[in-house]
Parts: structure tokens; sequence; C-alpha cells
């Protein structure tokens, strides 16, 4: 590749002679020049708060959060002199464009900038772009650049030079230690071959560009709180891909979810046009409308999208393989210093495009605002989402507040809509806790997408999941009205505080996750929990299957008292004293269905063949979520480890190399049948099932193999879709559970999973079929139809006896990117409730 790079614009070409002493390049900064090294988290903070420092009138940095391991995260804000003074106003003024914010003075959008923000890194192996960060710093405010001075008079430019320190320190620091005064540009060199779980998520091996709507992470959680003071008007989203691919950016490929608007998709090729122009001018190649669409609304470039923005992906080929110098296939040699460049031009251009069209771009947003509030081209105008669970609406209370969502109370009384569990128009039944969207607000559009029953989909060759609706996702009964409703904003579910006092013990209400956190908030604290396998009565209250029971037998009572009453103060569950172990009706407490709940200690396998982000969400959850230890070991140090001295043995989608091994598939086996619990999740289930331990794969005959098969006959120019016929990327199904199983306590008899996959199992004979999928299951989202013929009549959750223990499995993963609330209760009765004998 030629490394002479040639903007037309100059900005590399024109001042390196008249750079003002005062302020320093990234490369007199750090003592390199960039793309020769890569530059550690802290160096680059160092550097964004050196230009501040240096450039106070056009800069200003700012801490917005810490990650996990404590690293800052930062915002960089450039603009021109005049607008920094004027930088909260402006910030002020935007938020009223969007209806947000509002006050007497109505919104101006003459003059008013164009807010650009620039993400960079989300993805810690993914390097180039928070070397490109720096360097679109310094030309911002470089003295000598004179036409990007130019550009900053109506724009606002926001820059995130690293969403995902962790992940990036965690490759960078890997790369340095294998690398040698030489990169070896062999892509089978070990340089080019990152190590489980690599730099692409964060602490714990969480993607971070999933998490945009569900914010489960904490750098999430911080980074959408600010992006929401500002509401940007062009976001970008930079990544790389695989090393031997061109550059891509916008316009971007079909699907394109139905609410983006004619604005959005043609001002994209107008960015696209202009990146093109410099691309061509340097002979860089590079490809749009293909591969990365617009349709999830977790990403990076939808989430803003739905939010009003021109969001884009930008994706520069290197990835964790590019190293600082690779060989692609074609055999020239990628270098860093090249895909440092290529972000940093596709990122200056934007700039370029959005100042050039900065008032059509904000005179645009401000229509898109007008119109989510008038409920323009919306199909249905309010959203009421109701439960008897308390805690399930409380959930979703907390994600729609997170993402600026309005919500409410409205009167039901007559009210018909579309009825998610029915798949039909019915008459809204408001249960005890009960709450209204209206897709009438300036967060409209965006609760529309998380709300709406079913997305359509433009093409089913999508890059991610389907489906996702909050409704189902949650676990709650779900109305969809084409009627626009008045909703009550002030509304608020008033916190109960109790002081408990008994002289026996107490009954817990089993229905949500926050009572398996009850529950693990009384185990650590030595208290010891049992539960009913059998409904009871107890003062004329019903009580279900699951309920917690801690009594003073096993117990010091004062302890208990004390324990109950922290306990309450964090966990909003419901908490009944007991006087007594007889009972009006039904078991008492005695009873051989009455369970203790042991303290169990758990392992988790990990490392090579595990999927790292399967792992993650279960570590997270148990850490950060349960509050409760699990031991982490790597899957391949199987055979070393005393498994004696656990109960419980977790196994995350992935491959295991050590089942292949007869001696460590039999430890496993015996641990299973000596009284221990083996928990598998999706793929792991598939290895579980060649084990005969009861669980057999479903061989669904293939009906066509039976006449003359004429769909081998394929066309060339279709071989891109020829998988979507067997592909499932992530449609919801309704699960019939026999919620009389300590593995379905807590739910109904419906529940509602997110299928990745067409993983199914025969029913046992000598098991439980907890979950099943009968013919009538498939609810929305794409699934091909020879998965729609696979999945159904057959156990896709279940539990089988093994000698004294117990294997539970899921085919699909109940706890999906964390953000599928409802699926937390079933995994945690895997783990806390069944097999207790």
């Amino acid at each position: 590749m030629n490394k002479k790079i040639t903007f037309v614009f100059g900005l590399l070409l024109m001042f390196s002679f008249t750079i003002a002493q005062t302020l320093q390049s990234p490369d007199e900064f750090l003592g390199y020049k960039l793309g020769t090294q890569f530059t550690r988290h802290h160096k680059i903070v160092e550097y964004v708060k050196y230009v501040a420092a240096t450039k106070k009138d056009m800069v200003k940095a700012e801490q917005y959060g810490t990650t996990y391991e404590g690293r800052e995260l930062m915002l960089v804000y450039i603009s021109s002199a005049e607008n920094m003074q004027n930088l909260e106003a402006i910030r002020n003024n935007n938020l009223k464009l969007t209806g947000i914010a509002k006050d007497n003075a109505k919104a101006q959008t003459n003059n008013a900038p164009a807010i650009v923000w620039f993400s960079y890194n989300v993805h810690g192996n993914e390097p180039s772009s928070s070397e490109a960060a720096m360097q679109t710093l310094f030309e911002l405010v470089n003295p000598a650049n004179k036409q990007t001075k130019e550009w900053l008079k109506n724009t606002v430019i926001i820059i995130d030079p690293c969403a995902n320190p962790d992940g990036r320190d965690r490759y960078v620091n890997w790369f340095n230690q294998v690398v040698g005064i030489h990169s070896n540009t062999d892509p089978q060199s070990r340089e080019h071959s990152e190590p489980w779980p690599n730099g692409r998520s964060n602490h714990y091996n969480f993607d971070l560009n999933r998490d945009w709507a569900w914010q489960t992470q904490v750098e999430s959680q911080q980074r959408i709180k600010k992006y929401n003071q500002w509401m940007p008007q062009v976001h970008v989203d930079f990544h790389e891909q695989y090393y031997d691919n061109p550059y891509y950016f916008a316009p971007a490929a079909e699907p394109f979810h139905e609410v983006i608007t004619p604005w959005q998709r043609t001002f994209q090729e107008v960015i696209g046009k202009n990146h093109a122009k410099y691309f061509d001018a340097n002979g860089w190649l590079y490809f749009t409308k293909e591969s990365f669409d617009l349709f999830y609304p977790s990403y990076g470039d939808t989430y803003p999208i739905y939010n009003g923005s021109i969001g884009m992906t930008y994706e520069q080929a290197g990835h964790s393989r590019g190293g600082l110098a690779v060989t692609k296939s074609d055999g020239e040699v990628l270098t860093l210093a090249d895909r440092v460049a290529h972000h940093f031009t596709s990122g200056i251009s934007t700039i370029e495009v959005a100042s050039t069209n900065a008032t059509k771009i904000v005179n645009e947003f401000a229509k898109y605002f007008e119109d989510a509030v008038a409920g323009k081209n919306v199909l249905y105008k309010t959203y009421i989402l109701t439960s008897d669970n308390k805690s399930k609406i409380a959930a979703i209370k907390k994600l729609l507040t997170a993402n600026g969502i309005l919500f409410g109370t409205t009167n039901t009384i007559n009210t018909k809509g579309y009825n998610y569990q029915l798949n039909k128009e019915a008459d809204v039944k408001a249960l005890k806790y009960t709450i209204a969207v209206s897709s009438c607000q300036p967060k409209g559009v965006l609760a529309n997408v998380l709300l709406e029953p079913k997305s359509k989909l433009s093409d089913s060759a999508t890059y991610d999941i389907t489906a996702w609706s909050i409704g189902y996702a949650y676990g709650v009964n779900t109305y969809a009205l084409k009627e626009k409703k008045d909703i009550n904003y002030a509304v608020t579910l008033p916190a109960e505080i109790n002081n408990y006092q008994s002289n026996y013990g107490y009954l817990i209400t089993y229905n949500s996750v926050n009572s398996v956190k009850a529950l693990t908030y009384l185990l650590q604290h030595g208290i010891k929990v049992r539960y009913s396998e059998k409904p009871f009565v107890y003062k004329g209250k019903n009580y279900e299957r699951g309920t917690l029971i801690a009594i003073k037998s096993g117990n010091n009572i004062d302890s208990l008292n004390n324990t109950i009453n922290a306990l309450s103060t964090i966990y909003d569950v419901e908490i009944n004293a007991v006087e007594t172990g007889f009972m009006d009706k039904g078991l008492d407490f005695g009873s051989p269905s009455v369970k203790q709940i042991n303290n169990a200690k758990i392992l988790l396998l990990t490392g090579d063949g595990v999927s790292s982000l399967a792992a993650g969400e279960i570590w997270h959850f148990f850490d950060r979520e349960l509050n409760y230890p699990i031991t982490l070991i790597n899957a391949n140090d199987f055979n070393r480890v005393n498994v004696k001295n656990y109960q419980t043995i977790i196994m995350p989608d992935g491959y295991y190399k050590f089942l292949n091994d007869k001696n460590a598939a039999d430890k496993l086996k015996d641990f299973i049948a000596n009284g221990g619990k083996l928990i598998a999740v999706e793929s792991a289930v598939e290895q579980l099932a060649k084990l005969e331990i009861g669980i057999k794969s479903k061989n669904e005959k293939d009906k066509e193999a039976e006449k003359e098969d004429y769909s081998l006959l394929k066309k060339y120019a279709d071989r891109e879709k020829d998988f979507l016929p067997s592909y499932v990327p992530g449609a919801i199904y309704k699960i019939e559970l026999d919620n009389t199983h300590p593995l379905a306590f807590g739910y109904d008899s419906i529940y509602y999973t997110l299928k990745t996959d067409a993983n199914i199992y025969d029913f046992m004979k000598d098991g439980w079929n907890v979950g099943i999928l009968k013919t009538e299951n498939y609810v929305t989202g794409f699934a091909g139809y020879k998965v729609k013929e696979k999945l159904k009549d057959g156990t896709v959750l279940g539990a089988i006896d093994y000698g004294k223990g117990s294997c539970i499995f899921f085919a699909e993963n109940p706890l999906f990117r964390l953000f599928w609330e409802n699926g937390k209760l079933l995994f945690s009765n895997a783990v806390f409730l069944t097999g207790n004998n």
C-alpha cells in the first residue's frame, strides 16, 4: 500500500512547519509516531487532558464515569471559542429542539450548531480508532489548520476517545507482551492470535456494542446518561473488522427499521459520497450498503438513529488480528498507521459534511421530534404494560427511565388493544400494577421500537436478533393501542417502609429476580432458608410454590429479624411475618415438601472453547446482581480440579474439549451421580446429549430427503442468502411450562424465550420436560421455514436425575445479554431450587 496519504483538503501537508509550539501533536506528546505502537489508555487520557488544558478556549475535557476496573471514561468537547463560551446554552437549546427540555424560551434553529458525537473503541481489540481519536482532536484545534476552524464555527464535536478502556488495555497489554522489536506481518504469528477472552469485551466479557438500550453494564449506564443530556444530530461508532476487508462506511445495508426516516436514509448517502471522494483520491477500497444493517436497537448506530440522529458505523480492516502490521491475502501489508489514517479521514470527512449541512441537519432534527410528539406514521399510539408482580413493573420503569422514555397511568376501562399474549385484539385487563407509555412523546420513536409487538423486516439477512419486545422480555401482559390515550405522568409507586418483628419467622413471595436477590442476601448473612414445593394458606393468604421460608428453626431469631429488616430496605419484595409452622391449608413447615436451600459452592467453566460472552453474563449476574460468590476455572483445567469441593457446575454456551476425553467425561458424570448438579446452556447441552445421561437431541425426519431434492439446485447469485431457511438470528417463541416443577417456580404456565438456534431435544421419559415447544409456538422475529419445522414438539428446558444428582439444561440462553429479564428467575431456580432432595 502507498504510505503517502494525500488528503484533498490538505490537513496533514500544509502545517508541518507552522505548528504553534504551545500545542504538541500526539507524536510529540507520546514520543512516538501514531501507528507505530499501541497507546495505553492512561496515555490517551493524558493527551486529552493536555490538549484541553492547552486550548482552553476551544476544548473541554470531562470525566463522565469509571469502568469496572477503575479506568476513566472521558468526553472531550471541541468547538469555536464563541461556541465554547455558550456550550451549556447550546446543549439546553438542543434539548428544547427535542422537546425533552421545556421552558418559556422557544428553541432556536437559526445559527444553532450541529452536534456531532464520535465514539471510539467500544470493542477493545479494535484499537486503531482511539489512536485516530487523538489525531482528530489535534487537527480540530491545530492552529495551522484553518479549515477545521471554519467547520467548528457551526459544529460542536464530542469525542469519546475510548468507550471500553478495560478491553482496550487488555488487548494492548497482551500485544505488547508478545511482539518483538519488529512486528511480524505473518498472520499466523502469535501476535495475531489473541487469547481467550480477548479484548473485545469489557471487564465482565460483555459486548458493550449490544448494550446501548439495555444498559446492563456500568460503562453503558454512564455513557447513555451523558448521551441523553446532549442528543447529538450525528453519531459515528468507529469499529474494526477482519483484516482482509476493505473499509466500510454508510449508507448501511438493509434491513432498515421502518421508523427510520427518509432524511436519515438520504443523508447517509450524502456522507458516504463525501467519504468516497477522499478514499478514491487515495486509492483506498471501501464498500457500502452491505453487511451492517440498521435494525437491532441496541447498537452504537441504531440507538442514535432511534433518537433522531444520523447514526452510523464505520468499519476499518484490522481487528485484533491486525497487530501493528499484517500481510493480507492479496500480499499487501496493512499497517496500524494505515488504519489510523482511514479512521481519521472518515471522521474528518463527517465533520466537514456536518458543517456544510449544519442548518439542514438541525432543522430536520427538530422536525424529527415534532413528528414524534405528533405520533406521525405510528401504528400504535399507546402501550399498556400490566402485572400483579410489582418487581417486574419496577424493572420496566427503571429501563424506560434510563432511556428517557416517559410513562405514567391511563384509564383502561372499556379499552381494547392488541394483546401480546393472545396475539389478537382484546379488552385491556389491568392487573395490580400498570403503566402506560405513549409513543407520542419526544422519545416516542425509541419507545415504539422497544415496545412494538412485531418488528417488520425488509430483509431477513440481518446482523443480529430480530425480536426484543419489552413485554415479552420482562414477562408482563402487554397491550398495543392504536388510540392515543391521555397519560398521567405524576404516577409513583410509593416505597413501603416496614419494621419487621416476629417470634417465629417470615414468608417471602418468590416471583421475580428480586426474590432471588433476597434469598442470596439471606444465605450470605448466614440465614437458613427453606422453600415450599406445594402451595399453602396462612391467615387466609395464598402462598404459591417456591415461597421462601425463614424461621427460627436453625436460625437465631434476633439475627433473623435484623437481617430481614436490613434486606427490606434494599430489595423490593413482599415479606410477611409468620408466628407458627401450622398452616391453615396445605403443608406445614415440617413437611417433606419443605426443602432447605443449600448455600452451594458453584463452579463456572470458562476459558478456551467457552463463549466469553455467555460466561460473562453468568459471572456478572452472580457478581453484580445476586452478590453471590462463584468460582471461575478454565475448562481445559477440568481434569485437575477437585470437583468434590463444589455442589454445582455451570457450563455456558461453548465447545468443551475435555468431554472428548473419556476419563474427563466420566469424571463429570461421576460428579453428577454422586449428588452434584450440572447446569448446561445452549451448545453445551448438545455435547451432554452424547454422554448418555438421558438427554437426546431431537432428530426430526427430513421429509424433503424422501423425494427428489431440487432444493440442492442453487443459483450462485443467491449464495449469500442460501442459509436463510435454516437461520434464526433471534426470534421469540412461546414455551409451555410445568410450573409445578422447582425449575419453573414463580412463573405462570407460559414463558417467552428468545431462540437463537434450532436446538431442541426429545421428550424425556425418565426426566422432567419443564419447558416444551408444541406445534403453535412461534411469536415474532425471523425464523427460516426449516427452523420453524424443527422447533416443535420437543423440550427446550428440562431436568433429569442421574444417580444421586441432577442435570438441568437450557436449549436457549435465559440470561441473553442480561436484558431478557424474565429469564433470570429461571436460571436462578436451576441453581438454588432444583435438586434439593
